[in-house]
């Protein structure tokens, strides 16, 4: 895993509880119900924020929960709504489903994005009230918000990425060009996760390069570090292509090139199409004729070519002025729409399953019905009549009898228990 994700549990606010009034007032008869409704619960929103670059706040805290609305009260009162739980991220967070990998969100924008919706508030008695149901004593609890744990992933939005193989020099070249100090060695795999550095071109002027972590070949495949490290590289604008041209290790720098190319081909054939600089660096310990080589050859692909040496600075002076020329003749950084929306659970969906548990018992899975059944009283006549339609009118009665149901069944519907009677 590299440093640019997090596991978190958000939970929107659950909705506020419908209240169970009666309007009195002196010289005033039978008043009747008048219970409000509840508040909203608050929804979980993420913004983008430029002031924050990393997700290391979220290794220390892993849940969010939004803050419930309010209860309904009398005289028809509402509850208050919830207010919202603002969660501030850098700008290119992508959000994931955890368990299926789906991306819910792409925080690249300026706009707040509702991730977890608050549940609804729950009904007053007053919606209750009929001719024939003058004081109904019950009401609707909230409804629970979306719950989700969610993987926070940040594609690196820099706007040059160092890419080639591993120990060409990269570690060196960006520690040299920033203030970034990434570790350095001489082996292979020295840089485990992406550096970024700030490169200065003037007083004002500057941009974001990104040293990427070594390629193979085979990456496109899954192969080494894979696709971990070669999605750093969708967002970045220009790529910086560092060669070793001295061969030292023993490797041909024209096949290192195309290697390289073709990973990320086999990666994204968009990406391949992204500019190129090539950088032939450790010029200072490579021969003349393997530079004009090598020179010749990126040339003739019709890409610019600059000698470098990042051990010794040489080549250096001149690179963020050109590299920041090209940036000014590029489009701005790619903003990619999410491609998956959660799929919305209408609370109002009335399904249920039953399953005879044991000798004489049936179990009633239905979620709805048990919000139905926290908001009744069961010791109140109108109350349990409303209950008992609710299971005649969905079916549930209908099928309890096809699967052989008797008289003082045992019937469960989540903590409650009943005996089924004629």
């Amino acid at each position: 895993m590299f440093v640019d994700v997090a596991k978190i549990t958000i939970k929107a606010g659950k909705g506020g509880d419908g209240a169970v009034s009666f309007h009195r007032e002196k010289f005033v008869a039978a008043g009747g119900p008048d219970g409000g409704d509840g508040g909203r619960g608050g929804n979980v929103v993420f913004v983008a924020d430029d002031n924050l670059s990393t997700l290391m706040d979220f290794r220390y805290k892993r849940k969010y929960a939004a803050q419930p609305g309010e209860n309904g009260s009398g005289s028809r009162c509402t509850g208050k709504n919830a207010p919202d739980l603002v969660i501030k991220v850098p700008r290119g967070t992508l959000i994931r489903d955890a368990a299926s990998g789906l991306l819910m969100a792409d925080i690249s924008g300026d706009e707040p994005v509702i991730v977890a919706k608050g549940g609804k508030g729950g009904w007053g008695n007053t919606h209750f009230a009929s001719p024939t149901r003058q004081i109904p004593k019950f009401a609707k609890p909230g409804l629970p918000g979306e719950e989700y744990e969610v993987r926070l992933e940040l594609k690196l939005i820099a706007d040059v990425g160092l890419i080639g193989f591993p120990n060409v020099g990269k570690s060196t070249l960006i520690s040299v060009i920033s203030a970034a100090k990434p570790k350095i060695a001489n082996y292979h795999f020295t840089t485990l996760s992406p550096v970024l550095g700030v490169v200065k071109v003037g007083p004002e002027q500057s941009f974001v390069a990104a040293d990427i972590p070594g390629l193979i070949e085979g990456a496109s495949e899954g192969i080494g570090l894979g696709h971990d490290f070669l999605r750093h590289v969708e967002r970045c604008r220009l790529l910086l292509h560092v060669v070793d041209v001295s061969g030292c290790e023993g490797r041909d720098p024209v096949e290192d090139f195309e290697k390289i190319n073709t990973e990320l081909q086999s990666f994204s054939p968009e990406l391949a199409t992204r500019p190129q600089i090539v950088l032939g660096n450790k010029c200072d310990i490579a021969t003349e004729e393997q530079i004009e080589s090598f020179k010749s050859y990126v040339e003739s692909k019709g890409l610019t070519f600059m000698p470098i040496s990042a051990a010794t600075n040489q080549g250096l002076k001149n690179l963020p002025g050109i590299v920041w020329d090209r940036l000014q003749q590029l489009p701005p950084v790619q903003v990619f729409e999410p491609d998956f929306v959660p799929y919305a659970v209408n609370p109002n969906e009335r399904t249920y399953t039953i399953e005879k548990t044991a000798d004489h018992e049936f179990t009633i899975t239905a979620p709805w019905l048990e919000r139905i059944l926290a908001g009744s009283d069961v010791d109140d006549y109108e109350s349990l009549q409303y209950f008992q339609r609710q299971l005649d009118e969905s079916g549930i009665l209908r099928d309890l009898v096809a699967q052989g149901v008797e008289e003082e069944d045992t019937i469960k519907i989540g903590e409650y228990q009943f005996d089924y009677i004629f």
